[in-house]
């Protein structure tokens, strides 16, 4: 049997299990500041991926319509930042 680092190892288990979409939405709060800048970050209210669908929630109307026309940009940014093909499509509230 080969070796395997704690990170390929935790990685492995990610992949077959139920925790992976948790432990990703998580990780997409942790990194939204830095995918979209302070200023959306800041009007943001809730994020959440819920079956490959990423839902941005704002009361900000500017913020919003803004946000509307960079949804492939935005599916693009989350994915390269959680390193695989994550979000499909993007919901704006």
């Amino acid at each position: 049997m080969g070796e395997f680092s704690m990170q390929d190892a935790i990685q492995q288990f990610l992949k077959q299990s139920r925790l992976k979409s948790g432990i990703q939405a998580v990780r997409i709060e942790d990194v939204w500041e830095q995918i979209m800048g302070k200023t959306i970050a800041k009007y943001t209210d809730k994020i959440q991926i819920i079956n490959q669908t990423l839902f941005i929630s704002s009361t900000v109307a500017q913020l919003k319509h803004e946000l509307l026309y960079q949804k492939e940009k935005i599916i693009e940014r989350v994915n390269e930042a959680l390193g695989e093909k994550v979000i499909n499509d993007v919901v704006i509230k």
